[in-house]
């Protein structure tokens, strides 16, 4: 069993295959911009997600194994969906604005419940800085997590079943976001808004499934091995790996990872021109092709733990 990260020498591979690809190929220059139809997209996704919360808050708490069953067989691809959106705005790649994209940001983490939004914001592009550096990067997992978890598979059920709250344990080691910024407070208020709008007018039961969908969207669901697969890996080699499955029609691209990290400033709708722009760079590397697949293999296969992560030691 794995006990440490694969420590490797030398510098983040993103940014000289980014230099390499620019290179070869400045045309990939045209995909940097915006894409403002994402606004569009995330109100009629919160509008979805609204009224199906208000009608199951009508059936009463009675029903909440019907919230929990339509959460996880159709809500969770909303906020899913969402969290993408939070993603490119916190990148500002849906207005050129900044005050339109931390608009976008508040709206989007409405339907989440647990407010989150300008928290990822900063978290997130402190993963971008410091990225695969232990002391930089807190997407990668604390040392005490990945010890107390080892490869046991239910250990790591109840890791990814936690998996949304563990992510604020790591946070003491990257410089310090302001969790009471203005910004911060209105996404504190809004959520609470709307939750207890839900809940007052339609029903606790309504609140249920949205907290289920927010839960299971990053947790313990076969969309949660969108997480896995990002930067987990058994080849120390290659630090991050893309996606390419079907569940990207509604997952507003996120799995093209590489693409991503190579260049945050191309919106999730040009992510795959990329990829076709420059396929020599793309074509050579590891990929997922089935999230429910790596989600069982990351359970039940004893090479996967929390330590098969690429660790950068310059």
């Amino acid at each position: 069993m794995q006990t440490d990260f694969f420590r490797m020498p030398g510098q983040d591979p993103h940014k000289a295959r980014a230099r390499a690809i620019l290179a070869a190929h400045p045309e990939v220059r045209s995909l940097f911009g915006r894409n403002p139809w994402t606004a569009a997209i995330t109100l009629g996704i919160v509008a979805a997600q609204t009224v199906i919360a208000c009608y199951l808050g009508t059936l009463g708490l009675s029903y909440w194994w019907l919230a929990l069953l339509v959460a996880i067989s159709v809500g969770v691809f909303a906020n899913h969906a969402l969290y993408v959106v939070i993603h490119d705005a916190t990148h500002e790649t849906v207005f050129r604005s900044r005050f339109l994209n931390r608009v976008v940001l508040v709206v989007a983490d409405l339907p989440n419940v647990v407010p989150g939004a300008m928290g990822f914001r900063g978290y997130h592009l402190h993963h971008h800085s410091g990225r695969s550096r232990y002391d930089g990067d807190p997407d990668l997992p604390n040392e005490w997590e990945a010890r107390l978890v080892k490869n046991i598979w239910w250990r790591k059920a109840i890791w990814l079943f936690c998996f949304p709250f563990l992510q604020i344990s790591r946070v003491h080691r990257v410089p310090p976001v302001n969790l009471f910024s203005g910004w911060a407070i209105a996404n504190y208020v809004a959520c609470a808004a709307y939750a207890g709008a839900i809940w007052y007018f339609f029903g606790l039961n309504g609140v249920v499934y949205l907290f289920a969908c927010f839960w299971f969207s990053t947790g313990l669901h076969p969309l949660g091995a969108r997480w896995i697969s990002e930067h987990y890996t058994l080849d120390p080699n290659q630090d991050t790996s893309s996606y390419y499955g079907p569940v990207n029609k509604v997952a507003l691209n996120i799995g093209y990872h590489n693409e991503h990290h190579d260049f945050p400033r191309v919106p999730w709708n040009r992510l795959p021109e990329l990829r076709a722009m420059a396929p020599e760079f793309y074509d050579n590397l590891a990929v997922h092709t089935s999230w429910t697949r790596l989600f069982v293999d990351f359970l039940f296969d004893p090479r996967y733990t929390l330590f098969a992560r690429v660790v950068r030691t310059a």
